[in-house]
């Protein structure tokens, strides 16, 4: 529901900012005066296209800004494109530079056109005599008709069976496309796995086997190496240990003539512990170590098997372990989308799962069409349209998300003549009284919560103009509803009056005006929509009769 906008340097709008209500509003005021200005402003919070000529002469930019309550579809959309706010309400935000430069804006935040009308086909929908409404588009009448009968949940499931099929569909074309390819790819990798699989390389082995090798390799020179360190350090006539106990010999027998000598002495037997424990661990090595020539044999058999394979298949011996395990998962991956069979079958049943739910949403909407029909159809009797007819024309087509058919509007304004196309109704009148029928009709279902109805009474008076009212009244208690009328019969059923005025600004220039009307208010303006410019006793009296009624 609309809860209020704001208009800064809008065509001939200085500023205003207005609160609206729930139930039926209208917008009076004289021809001229700028009552579709209104209309204008919303459509271009909603997204519609925008030129530089809406900026006030004189301004540098123009602004309008929508608050709306939300409803489930439009706070799931939100939701959806994180955009969320806290709160039930949105607020939408539009800006039009004097280049013609445009930003848009949902809750603060930037966001492009194609958004802020998705957003706006959830929140507001406009009827009246231009030939842009929503009614006029085949997939919106599909999607009412829909609404209409309730058949949401099995639209819905209609289009979820339809993705699913094209999932199947899209596999099978893929995999019969890559027959041939697949083929050979097969063949190359099963060779990749018949070659590295009796050689079964594991992760981590190469640098275990290299280091081996390069032990085992080098062990004669290690055993001499680990040999004479042992002699210099304990077992020679002139070893390190024997050099340390003769110099430690010798100054135990000084020390007795001088302290200062015994430090020395303290960093000789730490020398001699340490080159003592030295000497022990290779004595230990010595034991342990042994020339394994059958095992070097072994390693550089093994060495040799991984770097021949690895040139074989052009990478690091290293990598030999991973290249097998992703040829035998490419390998079964391959062989399970191959069976061609298999995706036949699948997409034969995906198909077959839509045509299912695709006849069953068919005979349901053939019964709401013809409801759907005879309701809107009884509605136009009331609208200056006696002996008219309305009929929902469905015709086949492709399978798609929406179903196997089409939806067509088809209307016959008067008796006598065949019902054509909605879009193709020559007058404007009878479009915006069809759409008003269509959409009295349809409320209850249609998940739009404002409708705005912009000069429905075109070509009308009388008993139907009291009709039109009546309808809008009606159509205002389940839904908000704004309505820009000529018509006092109109006028006189709204909750709430706007009048729309045009004044002369300071500088001279035109300024639009919009005011709400309390009852005193409203009286003389239905006197002036009954009598023109001349207010008399007699037209007030038939303002406040029209008001009390």
């Amino acid at each position: 529901m609309l809860l209020s906008l704001a208009v800064r340097n809008f065509v001939i709008v200085d500023e205003l900012a207005l609160e609206f209500s729930p139930g039926f509003t209208v917008l009076t005021g004289e021809t001229g005066a700028g009552k579709s200005i209104l209309i204008d402003a919303l459509q271009l919070a909603l997204g519609e296209r925008a030129e530089a000529d809406v900026v006030r002469e004189g301004a540098t930019r123009a602004e309008v800004s929508a608050e709306f309550r939300l409803g489930d579809a439009a706070a799931a959309w939100l939701r959806d494109n994180d955009l969320q706010d806290d709160g039930d309400t949105v607020l939408l935000r539009r800006t039009v530079d004097a280049t013609g430069r445009s930003r848009a804006f949902i809750n603060g935040a930037a966001v492009t056109l194609a958004q802020l009308r998705a957003l706006g086909e959830l929140l507001l929908d406009v009827h009246g005599q231009h030939a842009h409404q929503s009614l006029l588009r085949p997939a919106a009448q599909l999607a009412l008709l829909d609404e209409h009968g309730g058949l949401r949940e099995p639209a819905q499931a209609v289009a979820a069976a339809y993705a699913a099929w094209r999932l199947a569909v899209k596999a099978l074309e893929e995999a019969r496309a890559m027959e041939g390819s697949a083929r050979a790819e097969q063949e190359r990798l099963r060779w990749i796995v018949e070659e590295l699989s009796p050689l079964a390389p594991r992760a981590g082995e190469w640098a275990e086997v290299e280091a081996e090798h390069r032990r085992l390799s080098h062990g004669a020179a290690l055993l001499e190496g680990a040999q004479a360190a042992v002699d210099q350090l304990a077992e020679a006539d002139d070893s390190a240990l024997a050099r340390i106990d003769g110099a430690a010999e010798r100054l135990e027998k000084l020390a007795d003539y001088d302290a200062r000598l015994q430090p020395a002495l303290e960093a000789l037997a730490g020398a001699r512990a340490q080159l003592d424990d030295a000497a022990r661990t290779l004595n230990r090595y010595l034991d342990k170590a042994d020339l394994d020539q059958a095992r070097l044999a072994q390693v550089e058999a093994r060495v040799a098997e991984l770097h021949a394979a690895a040139r074989k298949f052009r990478c690091a011996p290293d990598e030999l372990p991973a290249l097998l395990a992703s040829s035998q998962d490419k390998l079964a991956a391959l062989a399970a989308a191959s069976d061609l069979a298999q995706l036949v079958a699948r997409e034969e049943q995906a198909r077959a799962e839509y045509d299912r739910a695709a006849a069953g949403l068919s005979r349901q909407r053939q019964q709401a069409a013809t409801h759907m029909a005879r309701e809107v159809t009884r509605a136009m009797q009331d609208l200056s349209m006696a002996g008219g007819r309305f009929e929902v024309a469905l015709s086949p087509c492709e399978r798609s998300p929406t179903g196997v058919e089409r939806a067509e509007f088809l209307v016959a304004g008067h008796a006598g003549v065949s019902p054509r196309p909605l879009a193709k109704v020559a007058s404007g009148g009878e479009l915006a009284r069809i759409s008003l029928a269509i959409a009295v009709i349809a409320a209850t279902a249609t998940p739009v919560a404002t409708l705005i109805f912009d000069e429905v009474d075109a070509g009308i008076g009388g008993a139907v103009a009291e009709t039109v009212g009546r309808l809008l009244k009606q159509l205002g208690s389940q839904r908000q509803v704004l309505c820009v009328t000529h018509l006092p019969q109109v006028a006189a059923r709204g909750d709430q009056h706007f009048l729309v005025s045009k004044v002369a600004a300071d500088d001279g220039r035109p300024v639009c005006r919009i005011e709400p009307l309390d009852r005193r208010a409203r009286v003389d303006e239905l006197a002036r929509m009954l009598g023109g410019l001349q207010i008399t006793d007699t037209t007030r009296k038939h303002a406040r009769e029209m008001l009390a009624a």
